[in-house]
């Protein structure tokens, strides 16, 4: 038998995110400007193909906005809000949508369950995000199709470097404070390798600006998004560093006007299931011209 792959680092506390996600609930409407713009994007991007999806599932799916919006329009006939906050799901509930309690890390749902699969902003908390599309993939009927965003590496990139600086600055050595976030080359080979057929990634840059630096901490606490990391993955933030930490925000990215720049990149990540009536890559040697005939005609055919 091969040997048991070892299990993927536990680099986030679940239950801690979703104890958090669940405390975020009651306020979530005054902080979800990102959440809503992720919405839009992925409702222009379902408009952009024909399809009806008959069932479809929402991941990370806060009080169900996008699920219900999809069923308003028609796009879907059905969709299940799942959420690992039992107060999002209460609040999906009360929109008259079909409500799940999901951990994005175990799915509950049978094989080739949805032909509709969307995460808004959530699969960048998973500690095994290949095994979660993997997962995705899974309940996916063929040609199935999944529609994913979530924050990419270069997501609060001010912040990370001011944490770097004040922490080496007064402390002896550094600790993970932020999330560790995926790129986006490494979002399309994960796709692939979850088996998803015409795979696309691509970016949405989003520069928020503030009067304050610390008003940014208090929106990522309003999102939820404050970092949760396993036991032992990390040693608390002292209040001198955060202070000095801010302090060096103010410096470093003070714009004319007094306010400070804050980058989230979005990745956003669209797959099929595999089915045989999609387009298939011509097996090798079938082509009937070779690549240097090709060019050839290109370069006879140019003006």
């Amino acid at each position: 038998m091969p040997p048991t792959p070892p299990a993927p680092p536990q680099i986030f506390d679940r239950a801690r995110l979703a104890a958090r996600r669940n405390r975020a609930a009651k306020t979530f409407a005054d902080y979800d400007f990102l959440r809503q713009r992720v919405i839009a994007d992925l409702e222009s991007r379902l408009d952009d193909t024909p399809r009806r999806f008959a069932r479809g599932l929402e991941l990370g799916a806060a009080g169900g906005e996008l699920s219900a919006r999809l069923v308003a329009s028609g796009k879907a006939h059905a969709m299940i809000a799942a959420d690992t906050a039992p107060d999002f799901a209460a609040a999906a509930t009360a929109r008259g949508l079909e409500t799940a309690q999901a951990d994005e890390e175990a799915l509950p749902f049978a094989p080739a369950s949805f032909d509709l699969v969307a995460a808004p902003l959530t699969l960048h908390w998973v500690n095994d995000l290949p095994g979660a599309l993997a997962q995705i993939r899974r309940i996916l009927k063929p040609d199935g199709l999944f529609l994913g965003a979530l924050f990419g590496a270069g997501t609060l990139a001010e912040l990370r470097s001011v944490l770097t600086e004040a922490e080496t600055e007064l402390m002896d050595g550094l600790a993970p404070r932020l999330s560790p976030l995926p790129g986006l080359r490494d979002m399309a080979g994960l796709l692939q390798r979850a088996g998803f057929a015409l795979p696309v990634a691509d970016r949405d840059t989003v520069t928020v600006r503030y009067a304050d630096p610390a008003r940014l901490l208090a929106d990522l606490k309003g999102m939820g998004e404050r970092a949760a990391f396993a036991r032992g993955t990390a040693r608390s933030l002292p209040r001198r560093v955060l202070a000095r930490a801010l302090e060096l925000y103010t410096e470093h990215f003070r714009e004319p006007d007094g306010r400070v720049p804050a980058t989230f990149e979005i990745l956003h990540v669209l797959g099929w299931a595999p089915a045989p009536s999609q387009p298939q890559p011509l097996k090798p040697g079938s082509a009937k011209i070779s690549l240097a005939d090709a060019v050839r005609k290109a370069q006879k055919d140019a003006p």
